[in-house]
């Protein structure tokens, strides 16, 4: 028998994990200030940004939230169901709704904060890996576009080493593994360009809304 669900109304935490997914907390938090954030800083409706242009206590809240809104439709899946392609399902509609927000025209931000609770519940060791790389990155070169994308690339390659050790291959998960990161490199492409050219803003460098 499939993993996978056989009712429509199964599928609910999908469309509930894409509703809240899609709520873009940088951008209400900027509206809140009286800005719309996407013409300030680099023009993300991130958690980065948003601390950049805000400040620390807005921008920390909207980290929060960013993750959380990953974090509880994940777990309220695994509580509805078994169904792991259901819980895969889930997480994707979070990351998705939030790169590509329908309420603003399907622009959102890079997910790298709503990617961070959606894959908790699925790949615990995967998540402890990519944010002690990310911290590493950040503190040695200053970049968060920088760390971001080091952290994308040690999901799949933990879920690989984890498999390695453990003697257990679990193909969905790597699989999706595989597409966070690939997701959140690619969200990152303008990033890239601007670290080959030297002009990436680092993160100790303000640019706060007056």
């Amino acid at each position: 028998m499939p993993d996978f669900p056989i009712l429509v109304h199964d599928y609910w935490p999908v469309l509930l994990s894409y509703l809240v997914g899609a709520t873009p907390f940088g951008f209400l938090a900027g509206k809140m200030k009286g800005i719309d954030i996407r013409e300030h800083g680099s023009g993300n409706i991130g958690a980065t940004n948003v601390l950049r242009v805000l400040g620390k206590p807005v921008g920390i809240t909207v980290l929060v939230l960013d993750v959380l809104k990953g974090l509880v439709p994940v777990m309220i899946a695994k509580l509805a169901s078994d169904s792991s392609l259901l819980h895969i399902a889930t997480a994707m509609a979070a990351i998705l709704a939030h790169n590509y927000t329908f309420w603003l025209g399907f622009k959102g931000g890079k997910g790298i904060a709503t990617t961070g609770g959606a894959i908790l519940p699925l790949m615990p060791w995967a998540l402890l890996a990519a944010v002690i790389g990310w911290i590493l990155v950040l503190k040695i070169s200053r970049y968060v576009s920088l760390a971001s994308i080091a952290a994308a690339l040690l999901i799949p390659l933990t879920l690989a080493v984890e498999s390695l050790i453990t003697g257990t291959w679990k193909g969905n998960i790597f699989a999706f593994g595989m597409f966070v990161c690939l997701l959140a490199i690619g969200k990152h492409r303008s990033n890239i360009g601007r670290l080959l050219r030297g002009e990436e803003n680092r993160f100790d460098k303000k640019v706060r809304h007056p």
